[in-house]
């Protein structure tokens, strides 16, 4: 991933994506192709239905086609192709991106293929095509050796956060490594080693922009709302003249065949808690027996009905979730077991609850029933998926690549429908039973006795953190070269054409007779219905010594009703393909949820037996209660955990809020069910309570559904206890929690500022985008990460909430360079509120109001306006007014918010990190000697 900020997640297995079929009678999605003579293959979707078009390029090419001792070059590759352009310029999309109100130009990478995205108001659409064609026909001069060393610098940062410096970070490393042999493509990771990382040289970018990045080999998707004539006019102008490349040799398919189990082991810096994952050689996509296969992992592993579920966690007690899934690539593919532990506990326990339950599936198999079950939530998931245009786009690209064929959706939804149980048995006993695998055992530092018996050590190539030892470059420096030939003047960026004009969805509202209010969307898009309960209260209304309280009610609530077993209730509820959470947060209790507009009705009477009907279930607490002391144990060894949980208590001292939603092992350990009712009984009232709808339901139908929850719900008045005005310390400190041996500093920095219902709330949003709050337009990324490679990502933001909320600045850097990281952002923040110009205000007012466009294009976005309305007070036409107000801004005005709200002389400084080499060295910060918060042993 290119953005830290935007989190893309790529189905591991099966995935419902887009039908085209314009004769069937239920939602279809239509498209066209086309293709250049170059080979540039070209799919249009045309939605109208908001005023904005998302525009891909995807290429066929990921970790798989790189050679050994270059691995992880085609996701650095990923990273540069953002960073210039021969016509756009340094800088590239991610300036354009803040121009023109775009979500933020991104990318990920994958095995087999590499994505570049963003969604943009419709008037900017030439600009895209003009953009994108600059990436695939006109960059490769502009990378240079200070470039190519800076993101290389980013790249190891990534996979710092992601890998090296998270518990169980090298669980794929060490299965892919021993799964698939020498040679084989997936032997290694898409993010590479950081040794390979660091030998890449520019000719090795050289040589893979002209192999890989070729029109024949790259895919262009455009959807959303766009006249298509004009988008194929635009396509031929400025990517008919880029030439095609070399005919691209396709890969057969490389699966593999085990001759033996393998065993191995990993002491993990991080780990709190032992953790088993079995892996299985399976089918690459799109296989007749991928499909069963995924059904297979559904059953054996989620729900209360699950075999594993019920073995391991109800019954054997080892654990408080089991995960399973089928995970496929274009080549080859993997079935994958995890168990993640109670404290403690032998893996050869976990290894013998699997085997006795696989031994009761080979009985009885998956019951027609069951089979059902799990095919009624494919279609909500594929409703979902389709939610948005840039959705669309990657699903259309995804067949093309991997089926060859974007209509690919009728022979899938042929083949999921026709899985029998049969099937399911058969793809059992042809990859799993009796079958050799790759088991790794992941456990605590110093406890290897709790690996699975005859484990070998695994080879994990462990980073050693040493002081200067990174590559000098300036980032500064302007590349010179000669420009490629082109037909016209592509230096000049395209006009806009039109403006998008900003609807505001109507909304509507309704009182109901026991004081729950009711606000609501009818958007018939999709036939699909969000939801939100949302009841005041949450952990505001906790006593310190009952903290974690409302969490533990919440996960209970959805255990079971007083008419339906856990189990039950469950299935009663995935029968409908629907879904239903509650989730306790500072300041309120929330039961949610999505549904299919035709099972609404019967979704919203499961919502009234959750609310008004809890099931109370002694042994359910038991196990909801000992998985929250588990999770709680885990986030002891995680350093974006510790250092979020320290922040907290240092912004908000004593108060209830400093403390993890989840509460503490001591006041967890001394809950009760009595406690859970106390609390229920007490602070649950109709009317603190506010549901809120979006999507294919009608005021009326709302109102109908909740008549039965109103008229059984006693309204009573809750007290909320007053919150104190949280202060800024009156001098900064520096406060370090030590993770010995950490390859990265965890940073969070900040101070108690305003809360979401102060006038200013929104202005000093504004105010922010150009500090930390505009991904790459901001200054904090573009010095931190893009002029010094300290960091894969930072940002700064104001917290919401009814109470003082504190800003903040939250990163992860490199350890080495923990002292200059600081001191940067320190000073950058000290020069913000001077240096602030009307070329920031410009920048700024153009990405707030042209985002807009992009404010209501799908069913969460919608629900979430209408939770902000809510618990903030929010007028109805809110986006509207902020419009105004932004217009209205002036340089001086920001200024003066910046000094008002952000002052690093009166902030806390925290940083998780390894302190014998950094603590000394903050020192001369300015802040005094820096406080050590580890508890005492």
């Amino acid at each position: 991933m290119k953005n830290f900020y935007l989190l893309i997640t790529i189905c591991l297995g099966l995935t419902f994506n887009l039908q085209a079929q314009t004769n069937s009678s239920k939602f279809t999605v239509d498209f066209e192709t086309f293709s250049l003579e170059n080979g540039l293959k070209v799919i249009l979707h045309q939605d109208t239905s908001d005023p904005v078009v998302a525009v891909a390029l995807t290429a066929h090419v990921g970790s798989a086609r790189e050679k050994e001792g270059r691995t992880g070059f085609a996701h650095l590759f990923e990273h540069l192709l953002f960073l210039e352009s021969e016509n756009l310029g340094k800088g590239g999309l991610d300036k354009l991106s803040a121009r023109i109100g775009g979500s933020g130009a991104n990318g990920s990478t994958s095995r087999d293929r590499t994505n570049y995205f963003q969604t943009v108001p419709k008037d900017a659409l030439e600009k895209m095509i003009w953009a994108e064609a600059d990436k695939l026909g006109f960059f490769i001069n502009t990378v240079t050796e200070p470039v190519l060393a800076k993101e290389k610098q980013v790249v190891k940062n990534e996979k710092r956060q992601s890998v090296d410096n998270r518990p169980y970070g090298h669980t794929f490393y060490v299965v892919d490594k021993n799964l698939y042999p020498k040679g084989h493509p997936y032997n290694w990771q898409v993010i590479g080693s950081l040794e390979d990382l660091q030998n890449a040289t520019l000719q090795d970018v050289k040589d893979f922009y002209n192999q890989w990045y070729v029109p024949n080999n790259v895919i262009l998707t455009i959807s959303g709302d766009f006249d298509k004539a004009q988008a194929r006019e635009w396509v031929h102008k400025y990517f008919d003249e880029i030439k095609r490349g070399p005919d691209i040799l396709k890969l057969e398919k490389q699966p593999v065949n085990l001759e033996k189990t393998k065993r191995l082991y990993h002491e993990d810096n991080f780990a709190k808690l032992p953790e088993l994952t079995l892996t299985w050689p399976t089918v690459y996509s799109y296989h007749k027996d991928s499909f069963a296969l995924e059904i297979l992992a559904t059953y054996l592993a989620k729900g209360k009905n699950a075999p594993l579920y019920k073995k391991i966690v109800e019954e054997e007690k080892l654990s408080g979730s089991v995960s399973m899934f089928n995970y496929t690539s274009e080549l080859a593919g993997q079935l994958m077991l995890q168990v993640r532990a109670y404290e403690g506990k032998d893996l050869d326990s976990v290894k013998t609850a699997i085997d006795q339950a696989f031994k009761e599936f080979e009985k009885t198999g998956i019951p027609p029933k069951d089979l059902t079950r799990i095919k009624a939530g494919l279609e909500t998931d594929f409703y979902n998926s389709i939610s948005s245009v840039l959705g669309k786009g990657f699903q259309l690209a995804q067949y093309e690549i991997f089926a060859n064929d974007p209509n690919f959706i009728n022979k899938e939804i042929t083949k999921l429908l026709a899985v029998t149980p049969e099937d399911v048995k058969r793809v059992y006993n042809t990859y799993i039973k009796d079958k050799n695998l790759v088991a790794t055992s992941f456990v605590p530092k110093g406890q290897p006795e709790l690996a699975l018996k005859n484990s070998t050590k695994a080879e994990v190539v462990e980073e050693v953190i040493k002081e200067n030892t990174e590559d000098n470059f300036d980032a500064s420096k302007t590349a010179t070269y000669k420009k490629t030939r082109s037909s016209f003047d592509r230096s000049k960026e395209p006009a806009y054409h039109g403006k998008p004009e900003l609807e505001s969805p109507d909304i509507w509202t309704a009182n109901m007779p026991s004081g729950m209010k009711v606000m609501g969307i009818t958007n018939n898009e999709v036939p699909l219905i969000r939801f939100s309960l949302e009841i005041k209260g949450g952990q505001m209304l906790e006593q310190v010594n009952k903290a974690g309280v409302s969490n533990l009610l919440a996960g209970l609530m959805t255990k079971g009703t007083a008419s339906k077993t856990p189990a039950e209730l469950e299935e009663a509820i995935e029968m409908l393909g629907a879904s239903i959470r509650v989730n306790a947060s500072e300041e309120k209790i929330s039961i949610s949820g999505n549904t299919l507009a035709r099972n609404y009705s019967e979704t919203m009477e499961l919502v009234k037996e959750i609310l008004l009907e809890p099931r109370w279930d002694e042994n359910e607490f038991s196990l909801l209660k000992q998985q929250t002391l588990s999770d709680l144990q885990e986030q002891e060894g995680e350093p974006r955990s510790i250092a979020r949980n320290q922040f907290k208590k240092l912004v908000f001292g004593s108060n209830i809020l400093s403390f993890n939603q989840k509460g503490t092992q001591a006041t967890v350990e001394q809950l009760t069910l009595e406690d859970l009712k106390k609390y229920y009984h007490e602070n649950l009232s109709p009317m603190m309570a506010t549901f809120l709808s979006v999507g294919a339901v009608t005021k009326k139908e709302a109102i109908q559904s909740l008549k039965s929850i109103s008229a059984n719900w006693a309204p009573k008045p809750v007290s909320f206890p007053d919150v104190p005005e949280f202060k800024a310390p009156a001098k900064s400190k520096i406060y370090f929690y030590n993770v010995p041996g950490a390859k990265q500093s965890e940073l969070f920095f900040g101070a108690p500022a305003l809360p979401a219902t102060n006038e200013d709330f929104y202005p000093v949003e504004v105010m922010n985008y150009r500090l930390g709050g505009g991904g790459f337009a901001s200054r904090l990324t573009q010095e931190l990460r893009e002029g010094k490679g300290y960091t894969y990502g930072i940002r700064s933001g104001f917290s919401e909430g009814t109470y003082k909320a504190p800003f903040f600045i939250t990163s992860g850097v490199r350890t080495n360079i923990t002292f200059e990281a600081t001191k940067l952002i320190q000073d950058i923040l000290k020069e913000y509120s001077k240096s602030f110009s009307a070329e920031d205000l410009e920048v700024t007012k153009s990405f707030m109001i042209k985002s807009n466009a992009r404010k209501f294009e799908t069913l969460t976005s919608k629900l979430r306006m209408l939770q902000d309305i809510s618990a903030y007070g929010y007028s109805q036409d809110y986006i509207k007014e902020r419009e105004k107000l932004v217009e209205e801004l002036s340089v001086l005005e920001i200024q003066d918010l910046a000094k008002k709200y952000i002052n690093p002389d009166k902030m806390y400084f925290l940083i998780v990190g390894d302190a014998e080499s950094q603590l000394k060295k903050l020192e001369e910060l300015g802040y005094g000697k820096p406080v050590l918060l580890n508890p005492e042993d």
